[in-house]
């Protein structure tokens, strides 16, 4: 009836605080309801202040129902006695979070005992021994400190109190105990400590009405001289704060530190009798109680002898019998196997060694001395060294000795001894092994640690590839692409002839005029025509080095390029292809736009690769503006990004549409009426060649940008 009655409570509170999660907070209900009520509610307003999201409200509960509420799940935490923590660990799972620290007259203590009392005129009742025939009034059986205490101490002195007393009676509550002593309903009386101590600061009763029987010394020079109340038996942790199974860990974790940070005098603390929390105490002493008393959960009274396991357990036992047998037979069977697997081994070894032999890549291996333990086939092959040669002998020392510049190579660097040093793998794409006769082999190898079974390096495994035939390869490859290159430049120059040759008649035309006309003022013969005469003179060689330039420019950017890369200063670069194009850019009506950053590093790279590729982009740009109504407007930018520098082409065309940006940078794949396609793909090509980046970003209607992202390298990144 109790959990219906709390099951509406939790409804109201949560009609009430629909606001906030409701949590309940079962406590032992020892001395009361209302007593309960009136210690703990401010405890609950306390954590509800503490953890708003959350309204506590504190549930009372006698000892029968305090294990059904647990199990049911009426309540998220519960405060009972460690006895009946003890037990509510084993069946329900709960786990302590906080221990409370006592109060009493400004003093806090966390441990409490028994008291054994009496009313003070029965003088026959001194020591333990005096009680037999009495009755005894406990709190509850699962009372720790209202019985369970006391029990102990009866025992020890030699007393079976269910034989040896007349009667033993259980009152429900600490209060209804001390005050059937006081009225003399029965003889003697057991509560917890500071029961009596509370009810006299009550004004329900007077301690001299009373006496203790086996009181222990409390006046600060007993076994705990910081307990200030009477107490009859020895102490044990004070109550624990637990969270039930089903109650979140991370709540319980909120729950934990707001009891932890509550000062001693706070209002909940003072209202509760108590001094604050402190971290869950070690229970240990309780278990040692209820295991001498065989209380639950130690309740099993008598000692099993061989003749109870044989009845008990005599299935297992034969089971174990079975067992032995079982494994004699798993014995045998195991050293047979072992027989055939040390032949597999053997086997194994055979077939590693073909499959080792029968690789193309060299490989070998290094012991952590350096020493060579291994070699294949291909090892043998590639260097001529044998496997008899290699073995037992430093690899380095055989292979690796001297550098591809003819300088000594010192065992100190080498990467496969810096590989089992530090246990890490290594691949290496470009170096030279030396072979047997004194030659040396371009090679790639990758240099693994073996490793034992706490993954410590014992050593290396090397496998290495002859990269000559790769590199000659490589080398017709950047050859073709140059070849390319230099026909991408010529088809160029082809479709640019028109506007070049319209750019040598101008100076030509104008060294033919101004020679004419010096011509006729020399026939004249005038001394006041001389300063006419030089002023012509003068037009006539600067149009002829204009000539000059123009032709230099073409011969320059139509031949094949150096094979040596030199210093390029961006903004130069740019300026010399704007007068390159000038007279396309004059004949398609296009406006430059120009925005070059001031000091620019110096790129490292071929000259004529990178005019080839800025020369396809404009032209690229002015193609894709021919159709435009208005402004043909051309941008041209240059800026430093980090560690590389940024060259930008965009124009204000039509644009590309996103489908064909995808295949953009495809070979043979073009826009053009007339184009082959390989502008491109030839300029993606060399600026990859480099390290770099060449991007496009277009949106139809809003113009194209072809970015170049070319990584600064070299001594001091340029000059």
């Amino acid at each position: 009836m109790r959990l219906v009655l709390l099951s509406l409570s939790l409804l109201f509170t949560a009609a009430h605080a629909f606001a906030a999660e409701p949590v309940t907070i079962g406590v032992l209900s020892h001395r009361g309801d209302e007593t309960t009520l009136n210690h703990w509610s401010k405890t609950a307003d306390y954590l509800t202040a503490q953890l708003p999201d959350y309204h506590f409200v504190i549930a009372p509960l006698d000892f029968s129902e305090v294990d059904p509420a647990v199990g049911s799940g009426a309540v998220d935490f519960i405060l009972v006695n460690p006895a009946i923590y003890v037990n509510l660990e084993l069946r329900h799972r709960v786990s302590r979070i906080a221990t409370m620290k006592n109060s009493w007259r400004g003093v806090a203590y966390n441990l409490f005992g028994g008291v054994i009392f009496a009313r003070a005129e029965r003088y026959d009742l001194n020591r333990l021994e005096d009680l037999r025939g009495s009755t005894l009034m406990a709190v509850d059986e699962t009372s720790l400190g209202g019985f369970m205490m006391a029990l102990r101490e009866l025992k020890a002195a030699g007393l079976n109190p269910y034989h040896d007393l007349a009667d033993i009676r259980f009152g429900g509550t600490h209060d209804n105990v001390v005050m059937a002593v006081r009225d003399g309903r029965v003889d003697v009386g057991t509560v917890r400590t500071d029961i009596l101590e509370r009810m006299e600061d009550e004004g329900r009763i007077r301690l001299s009405e009373f006496r203790i029987i086996n009181q222990h010394l409390h006046d600060g020079v007993g076994e705990h001289p910081d307990i200030p109340l009477v107490h009859s038996t020895a102490l044990y942790p004070e109550w624990p704060f637990s969270k039930v199974q089903h109650t979140s860990n991370m709540l319980a974790s909120r729950v934990s530190i707001a009891l932890a940070e509550m000062p001693e005098d706070h209002p909940a603390a003072l209202s509760g009798n108590y001094a604050g929390w402190t971290i869950p105490l070690d229970y240990q002493p309780v278990h040692d109680l209820l295991r001498e008393l065989l209380l639950p959960p130690y309740h099993q009274s008598r000692r099993f002898t061989l003749g109870d396991v044989a009845v008990r357990y005599w299935g297992w036992l034969l089971g174990g019998l079975l067992l032995l047998l079982v494994m004699a037979g798993m014995i045998s069977w195991v050293w047979r196997l072992n027989r055939a697997l040390a032949a597999a081994k053997q086997q194994l070894e055979r077939q590693q060694a073909l499959i080792l032999d029968s690789v193309a890549d060299g490989i070998y291996g290094v012991g952590l001395d350096g020493r060579t333990t291994f070699a294949n086939y291909a090892m043998e092959v590639l260097t001529g060294w044998s496997e008899s040669e290699l073995i037992g002998n430093d690899q380095h020392l055989f292979l690796h000795h001297t550098r591809a510049d003819g300088s000594h190579f010192p065992s100190s660097e080498c990467p496969v001894f810096h590989t089992f040093r530090d246990n890490q793998a290594r691949y290496v794409d470009d170096d030279i092994f030396w072979c047997k006769d004194g030659s040396s082999i371009p090679v790639e190898y990758s240099s693994t640690p073996i490793r034992n079974a706490q993954g410590a390096a014992v050593g290396a495994v090397v496998v290495f590839r002859n990269t000559a035939e790769r590199k000659r390869t490589a080398e017709k490859a950047r050859q073709h692409q140059s070849d390319m290159a230099h026909v991408a430049r010529l088809s160029t120059m082809g479709e640019m002839a028109s506007g070049i040759a319209h750019e040598l008649n101008q100076p030509l035309s104008a060294i033919s005029n101004y020679t004419r006309g010096s011509i006729r003022m020399l026939q004249e013969s005038g001394l006041e025509k001389r300063e006419q005469l030089i002023a012509a003179m003068e037009q006539v060689a600067s149009q002829a080095e204009r000539a000059g330039e123009i032709i230099r420019q073409l011969r320059r950017f139509v031949r094949k390029e150096e094979p040596e890369c030199e210093w390029v200063e961006p903004d130069v670069l740019v300026r010399s292809l704007l007068n390159f194009i000038q007279p396309e850019l004059r004949k398609s009506g296009v406006r430059v736009s120009l925005d070059i950053a001031s000091a620019l590093p110096s790129l490292w790279m071929h000259r004529i690769q990178l005019e080839q590729v800025l020369l396809n982009l404009t032209r690229n740009a002015m193609e894709a503006m021919q159709d435009n109504g208005g402004e043909r407007l051309l941008g041209l930018r240059a800026w430093q990004a980090g560690e590389a520098i940024c060259l930008e082409v965009s124009d204000n065309g039509h644009g590309i549409d996103a489908e064909l940006q995808e295949r953009l940078f495809i070979p043979f794949i073009t826009t053009k009426k007339q184009g082959m396609g390989l502008g491109l793909s030839i300029s993606k090509g060399i600026i990859e060649s480099y390290g770099g980046q060449l991007k496009v970003r277009s949106k139809p209607g809003d113009g194209t940008h072809f970015t170049i992202m070319l990584p600064l390298c070299g001594e001091g990144h340029g000059r």
